[in-house]
């Protein structure tokens, strides 16, 4: 799933937080990743509320502890308790990137940077909430048009600044920007810092199936100027179904070590491979060989052909195009042994996802196929389901039939 972001009127924690859960995130689950940090003495809850005549979510965030000002190494330790593991890992990237910068414009070492205007607790609530969020509705990529920065000045622990605070403007390198004639602080360090946490792409409305927009307000509310973030998300090839272009990359080789292969799998992936495979054969003048296959979205493939010629020294890749079916599918979350499994489910099977059946065999010693059996047997019954006329049961462990 895609979400793509408007930030006509700028971008901060709760202003996103409040458009995820008007896409629909369930706020009982939000609420469930923050509760799994150790946090206490807060709450979140949602008002809809009207920013210059436009219908929007208001993500309200109440602490009991309410100092302002907090070590930095206090907030990354709260964030890099919550659960799931990926929900943690976007939030403790937002925190130190916050107190990274903050770091290099207070000339100080990050562990002794105070966090001020972002150091209350609610700074936990809206980074672990927002990943929560989109964890939660399963997107995996980030889109947004140009950030609208105000101008004027901003009133901190610091005294005055201008707009935006040299933190914010050292989070926006590489971002897209535009100015609006508003006076005032319109993009906060939180929402910088989510967006390049969650690895945010810039640009316009990328090619999707709508599926549902959403508006979080932000706290303010100017006169004549509707302070909201819309957000729209959609389903690509891949998630609702259908043929996408891709790209295949090939090359043989000869005289590669096996440590060489063994790392070039994983390297292509990381890089961004949509596949790789690697397969033995026979060369020229009987020689053993490896063809290594890569499948590439299009606008990845110079990138990874690049990779290959570096890693395997080889003097030619083939290219072709070809198209790729895929299957609508979705993703829902169990707990097995109190730990999560992911589960994709396609129009004929639902499957648990490798690397989490792994990490619940390590940790309870149980055969892996057995954590598949208790993975999929903790399926509620209202998310047996995988495309829409396709229902199952759990008549078979493993996969599941139609009935």
């Amino acid at each position: 799933m895609i979400v793509w972001l408007n930030p006509f009127s700028g971008i901060s924690g709760d202003m996103l937080l409040g458009a995820l859960l008007d896409l629909g995130a369930p706020l009982d689950g939000v609420r469930d990743a923050i509760a799994s940090t150790g946090l206490t003495g807060w709450d979140l809850a949602i008002r809809e509320v009207r920013r210059g005549g436009m219908r929007a979510l208001h993500a309200e965030v109440t602490v009991d502890d309410d100092a302002p000002e907090r070590r930095a190494g206090a907030l990354l330790d709260l964030v890099g308790r919550a659960e799931p593991e990926p929900v943690a890992r976007v939030a403790r990237t937002a925190v130190s990137m916050i107190a990274e910068v903050e770091a290099r414009v207070h000339q100080l070492p990050v562990a002794d940077v105070h966090l001020h205007e972002i150091g209350g607790l609610d700074t936990v609530v809206d980074t672990v909430g927002t990943a929560a969020a989109l964890h939660l509705l399963g997107v995996t990529d980030v889109w947004s048009g140009p950030l609208a920065l105000g101008s004027g000045v901003v009133r901190t622990r610091h005294g005055l600044l201008p707009v935006p605070a040299p933190a914010t403007a050292e989070l926006l390198h590489g971002m897209p920007v535009t100015g609006v004639e508003v006076s005032g602080e319109t993009v906060t360090p939180t929402g910088a810092a989510l967006l390049s946490a969650v690895g945010c792409r810039f640009g316009p409305l990328p090619a999707m199936t709508v599926c549902g927009t959403g508006y979080g307000a932000g706290s303010r509310d100017p006169s004549g100027w509707p302070n909201v973030l819309p957000a729209t998300m959609g389903a690509t090839a891949t998630d609702a179904g259908g043929y996408e272009p891709m790209v295949c990359l090939e090359t043989t080789v000869d005289d590669v070590t096996g440590e060489v292969l063994g790392y070039l799998t994983p390297a292509l992936l990381n890089a961004g491979a949509a596949d790789v495979w690697t397969v033995p054969g026979v060369g020229k003048k009987n020689r053993p060989v490896h063809v290594v296959t890569v499948l590439s979205q299009p606008d990845r493939a110079e990138d990874l052909r690049r990779l290959l010629l570096a890693e395997t020294g080889t003097l030619g890749v083939r290219r072709s195009q070809v198209d790729r079916y895929a299957a609508p599918r979705r993703t829902i979350e169990v707990r097995v042994a109190g730990q999560p499994v992911r589960i994709k489910c396609g129009p004929h099977r639902m499957k648990p996802e490798y690397d989490d059946l792994v990490a619940v065999a390590r940790a309870t010693g149980m055969p892996l196929h057995t954590i598949a059996d208790w993975a999929l047997a903790a399926v509620p019954p209202s998310q047996v389901r995988c495309s829409p006329g396709t229902e199952y049961t759990h008549d078979h462990p493993r996969n599941g039939k139609p009935v």
